[in-house]
Order: structure tokens, then C-alpha cells, then sequence
């Protein structure tokens, strides 16, 4: 039997083993599951801090494997990768998160992909960005939202959805652990990679793509798509963006992940088949800083001592609209 349980802890006792292995059992025991203590193991899942009401307190969630072989939290739900032959390609426009994660799911098929990125790779990207604080110069093709990782490989390195019926995020958060971000993102109830981390984490996913047959293209802008007589996409032209060298790619069908900000993109999909577009909500924000000190002293009510950085997260409705905090990096 594999039982899910929370049981609500104080910080102080995050740590002590055999107080939080009594407080499972007795939990097991509220959801009357009588478990012998040499046939159960409890695996820890997920940890989320309660700072209402003036008390931290912290909600501990455990899978308990009564009489069954616990999974590996670290490795149960990554994929089967399979070394590409070359005889199937898929064409990826974008080195962002869908088209880094498009390629690894083409690999468990087999299938070469081939990522057009019209960016840098993450080292010639961080000299780009650094350009434009410090001498105003923004390259139009590398910056904080073209090149290799996409928009938000400089920018955050959060990682938390509110959509969690879309698919499977713990095989995610796992394939990012197995390229190198830390254990704790699986546990955490709002993971963060880290922006300081994020660049390396990616550089591993590219090297691993590129081993398993799959080929990256950077400073390579797609500029046109290659159609059959029936207008089935074949491939696409592209143009190197520091030579002007234009080139073919062909391959047996076409991913766009190209991000939101490639407006010349849909420029091309509207020569072709306008049909193909619909008008998109969006929403616009602005970045506010805090010093740490003051969010975790306001979230944690001053027992800051041994906490991690506080987060918060605010939404309201002003004058008929959503207003609500989009991202929240702690610290």
C-alpha cells in the first residue's frame, strides 16, 4: 500500500528524524492504517511554510510505502532517452524551455532534432546582456529574449506553475535535476533553480542533445518555411544573423518555439495561412525589489533565524482587472 500523508511540524523540529518518523505513523494511524515500523518508509515529497496567525509552522508531505519498495524521488519518472539514427528529423525553431524539452522528447522516439536558434549560447549571451546596462548596445538577435535557454535563462530561474493537471511536473523537475540543478527543487513546494545556476543546468541538457545525435544552429534566424504542392511544411530558410549566409533546412515536419516575442514569426505565418492565428490576453507588469531582511522579517513575524529566503504571493481585482504578483524570487 502507498499511502499520501502532511503532518504540520515547528521549525525546530524539521530535523529530528524520529519526531517527524512518530508523527507519520500517528498521522497513518487519524487515517486508520495500522503500519508495522519494519514494513513502512516514509518518502519525504514536499514542504510548503504556514506563517498565518504569528506562528511558522511548517506542512511536510510524505508518501508512505507500507510493505512496498519506495521509487527513487530523484529518478521514477525520467524518460527513456534513444540515440537518434538520422532517419526521422523534426526541425525545432527555438532554444527556449519548449524547444530545449521538445528535443529531449523527440530523442525518446529516436527522432533527430534540429534546434534553430537565432541567439547565442548562454556564454556569448551573458557579454550581450551585460552590453546593454553597460554601454546601452542591444543586439537585436541575443539578449534577454533571443538565445540559448530563452527569456528567462537570465532573468529568474523560478520554477512554479498553477497549472498542475497539464501534464507529469515531477518527471520535469527531475529531468532538470538530472542535468544539474539541485535535489531540492522536487521537494520545494515553489522550486527555484536559480539564475546564477540555470545557464550551467542548460549548457548540460544542450551537450546531452547533441551526444544523443541532435543538432543546434545558433545565430541562425528562421526567415521563410519550404512547402510541398500541397503546402505541408517541409522545412524552412534561415539566414546567419552575423554572416548573412542563407541556407536550407529540410526535415519531415516543423516545431515553433519560438516564444512570445518573435513577432516576425507570425509576420510569416500570416503571409501563409492567417487562419492559423488568433488574438491573445496579455499582461503587463512591473519589477518591484525588496530588501530580504524586511520580507522575511514581515512573512516569518521577526523568527528569521534558520529560515530560508520568505516569498509571498498578492492578487486583488482593481477596476474590473486581475492585478496579482506574477513571480516571486526569494532573496
Amino acid at each position: 500500500m502507498i499511502k499520501e500523508i502532511t503532518i504540520t511540524v515547528l521549525p525546530e523540529d524539521e530535523k529530528n528524524k524520529a519526531f517527524l518518523e512518530t508523527a507519520c505513523f500517528k498521522e497513518l494511524k487519524k487515517n486508520g492504517i495500522s503500519a508495522d515500523r519494519n514494513d513502512t518508509v516514509f518518502v519525504f515529497v514536499k514542504k510548503s511554510i504556514d506563517a498565518r496567525h504569528g506562528q511558522l509552522k511548517l506542512h511536510l508531505r510524505y508518501k508512505a510505502y507500507i510493505g512496498e519498495t519506495p521509487a527513487d524521488a530523484r529518478t521514477s519518472e525520467l524518460p527513456v532517452w534513444k540515440k537518434a539514427d538520422g532517419s526521422r528529423k523534426i526541425i525545432i525553431i527555438g532554444a527556449g524551455p519548449a524547444g530545449l524539452f521538445g528535443a529531449l522528447t523527440l530523442l525518446e522516439y529516436g527522432i533527430t532534432p534540429i534546434i534553430i536558434e537565432r541567439g547565442d549560447e548562454t556564454s556569448g549571451r551573458r557579454k550581450d546582456i551585460a552590453k546593454i546596462s553597460t554601454a546601452g548596445i542591444v543586439n537585436p538577435d541575443s539578449n534577454y529574449c533571443f538565445g540559448e535557454g530563452g527569456a528567462g535563462t537570465f532573468s529568474d530561474g523560478k520554477l512554479y506553475t498553477r497549472s498542475n493537471k497539464r501534464g507529469n511536473i515531477t518527471r520535469i523537475l527531475q529531468i532538470f535535476t538530472k542535468f544539474g540543478a539541485n535535489p531540492d527543487i522536487l521537494t520545494d513546494a515553489h522550486p527555484h533553480i536559480g539564475t546564477e545556476k540555470l545557464p550551467t543546468v542548460i549548457n548540460a541538457m544542450k551537450e546531452f542533445i547533441i551526444e544523443m545525435g541532435g543538432e543546434f544552429h545558433f545565430h541562425t534566424k528562421c526567415i521563410g518555411f519550404l512547402l510541398d504542392g500541397t503546402k505541408k511544411v517541409t522545412g524552412i530558410t534561415a539566414k546567419n544573423v552575423i554572416t548573412g549566409e542563407q541556407s536550407e533546412f529540410k526535415a519531415d515536419s516543423v516545431i515553433l518555439a519560438t516564444g512570445h516575442s518573435a513577432s516576425d514569426i507570425y509576420t510569416l505565418i500570416a503571409g501563409i495561412c492567417p487562419e492559423a492565428l488568433e488574438a491573445k490576453t496579455f499582461a503587463i507588469g512591473v519589477r518591484v525589489e525588496h530588501p530580504r531582511k524586511l520580507i522575511d522579517s514581515i512573512q516569518y513575524h521577526g523568527k528569521t533565524e534558520g529560515m530560508s529566503a520568505a516569498e509571498y504571493r498578492l492578487t486583488t481585482q482593481a477596476e474590473g482587472r486581475g492585478v496579482y504578483s506574477f513571480c516571486m524570487c526569494p532573496g
